[in-house]
């Protein structure tokens, strides 16, 4: 695609990504900026059910660790290590995602959804060439896997509504600074609207 309008969604060559709307990550982040994570629940799920009544195909990337925690990163970093035990099923998709038609699960083990995972494979065994892209965290999960979809060729667009970092600023600076430039930021009910 050389130019892709808003009016220009094409069901078969496009996929819904949602990144993390699992139980301990929207249950930690309940209070996120600008839109709290049952507002981001409720655009995804919009979407992932506007994706699958169109026979689109949706994946939902969740983050996990086996049980021993050994395939965890373990970065020396200058800022506090987050939750390193986690409670029982923190990892589970959220119900209101969980329940969508024929969703392709992706389990990633750090914060972007293409390495170590079978995304990419999916996507291109489909002649898919466009990522809608969503979920928790703008800055980190949703950035890093936009990051890693530009390098690999995707054309993208981004359900600014859809996700939601811990605060604004973050958010607004990856939406202003970031997406711009490697692909399109739109809302859901303009993405819903768009899908032929």
């Amino acid at each position: 695609m050389t130019d892709l309008k808003v009016t220009d969604i094409e069901i078969g060559k496009t996929a819904l990504v949602v990144i993390d709307l699992q139980q301990g990550i929207v249950d930690f982040g309940r209070q996120g900026a600008p839109y709290t994570s049952d507002q981001v629940i409720q655009n995804a799920s919009k979407l992932a059910n506007a994706f699958a009544e169109k026979g689109g195909f949706v994946a939902l990337v969740r983050v996990s660790s086996s049980p021993d925690g050994k395939d965890a990163l373990k970065p020396q970093t200058d800022q506090q290590p987050g939750i390193r035990q986690y409670p029982e099923d923190w990892d589970r998709i959220v119900p209101e995602l969980a329940s969508v038609k024929n969703a392709h699960v992706v389990t990633k083990r750090q914060w972007g959804a293409f390495y170590g995972t079978d995304l990419d494979l999916q996507l291109r065994r489909r002649s898919i060439d466009t990522i809608v892209l969503c979920g928790i965290s703008t800055s980190i999960g949703v950035d890093t896997t936009a990051r890693e979809a530009f390098q690999h060729g995707y054309q993208q667009i981004f359900a600014e509504d859809a996700m939601t970092a811990l605060t604004r600023e973050e958010h607004e600076y990856v939406c202003k600074y970031i997406f711009p430039r490697i692909g399109k930021i739109r809302t859901t009910d303009e993405i819903v609207s768009s899908l032929k």
